[in-house]
């Protein structure tokens, strides 16, 4: 079986961005490749986390993989940190990596524009760290979503130059992988982009969100003051909540509220409650299953343990071969 890779950075709660537009493909992919989805929390180093909220983090994301429906019997989730091999060939890499190539990355401009305060070399490597997650197990395929496209093209040029350099056609070259149907782009509440971490606590709705919560956060969402004319086009904001009911809701739900926008009869405090209450719906069986799962501490560890085994396997066999490759050699 061909061998995907993918990976979470360890920053807080899912959210239904993380589950429509990546893990409910990963629950699939599961029983048809060889599955390496892991939890980066060397990735979140970057920005610096108390020990207490890196552990929380990642206990988060460890929980709601396991609720959202992947099995560690199938695919092997792990801690990043867990694999030390994958900080051993980063530093290979790093030594193949340039400076012009990697201050060009449009996420490092973008974080430093973010950032100015906190422009560390984490942030200008981070690509190099990336490449490492996915060469560590040779693999070819990679759920990205369009952000990262630029980092796997350049797990790609590290894999090529690592063989050219060392004239062995060793690391194969990773790509870009929609598994069955295209991803699905999840908007926020704010009206603007995608939903996620960084735009503000009302702008995600999170998997572990109760349904005060969510009820709370959806009738916040940014609306107009209604269509002046029938059929007109609807304003970013209000297309984003029609996504958003179109990935939760029934067809006939749907069609139902968008023929009130047509004709301009709409409310939008009926939309955001039927909104709401779909969204409550559809995420009560993953809500359920990760409070279960949050309180079995032996279950989480044995978890943890069994993917850091099965990943070191992988990651070891490649460090072995890369550093005889390099030229290291024992006495």
């Amino acid at each position: 079986m061909e061998t995907v890779v993918s990976g979470i950075r360890s920053t807080g709660n899912l959210h239904l961005g993380n589950y429509y537009g990546a893990i409910q493909n990963f629950v699939k992919m599961q029983h048809e490749y060889n599955c390496y989805f892991f939890i980066a929390d060397l990735h979140s180093l970057t920005t610096h986390p108390t020990p207490a909220n890196l552990h929380g983090n990642v206990k988060h994301v460890l929980v709601e993989y396991l609720a959202a429906g992947i099995d560690p019997e199938k695919a092997t989730i792990y801690i990043q940190s867990d694999v030390p091999e994958i900080a051993e060939l980063y530093l290979y890499m790093n030594m193949n990596a340039y400076m012009g190539e990697l201050e060009r990355s449009t996420s490092f401009k973008d974080k430093v524009r973010a950032n100015p305060d906190n422009v560390n070399a984490g942030l200008l490597t981070y690509p190099v760290l990336m490449a490492a997650d996915i060469l560590i197990h040779k693999a070819t395929k990679v759920p990205v979503g369009k952000d990262q496209e630029q980092h796997l093209e350049m797990a790609r040029t590290f894999g090529n130059r690592f063989n050219r350099l060392y004239n062995n056609e060793y690391f194969p070259e990773p790509y870009a992988f929609t598994f069955g149907e295209s991803l699905v782009k999840i908007p926020g509440l704010d009206g603007k982009g995608k939903m996620g971490k960084s735009e503000g606590e009302g702008n995600a709705v999170y998997l572990s969100d109760t349904p005060e919560a969510i009820r709370k956060k959806v009738m916040r969402a940014v609306t107009d003051s209604g269509p002046t004319t029938e059929n007109q086009e609807k304003p970013v904001e209000i297309q984003n909540l029609f996504d958003l009911m179109k990935v939760v809701s029934t067809p006939d739900t749907l069609a139902h509220f968008d023929n009130l926008y047509n004709t301009m009869q709409i409310r939008y405090g009926d939309l955001k409650k039927q909104l709401a209450e779909d969204m409550i719906i559809a995420t009560a069986p993953i809500r359920e299953k990760i409070n279960d799962i949050a309180a079995d501490a032996p279950y989480l560890r044995q978890v943890a343990r069994h993917g850091a085994i099965k990943a070191r396997e992988s990651a070891a066999r490649t460090i072995k071969e890369v550093r005889e490759i390099i030229g290291f050699r024992s006495f």
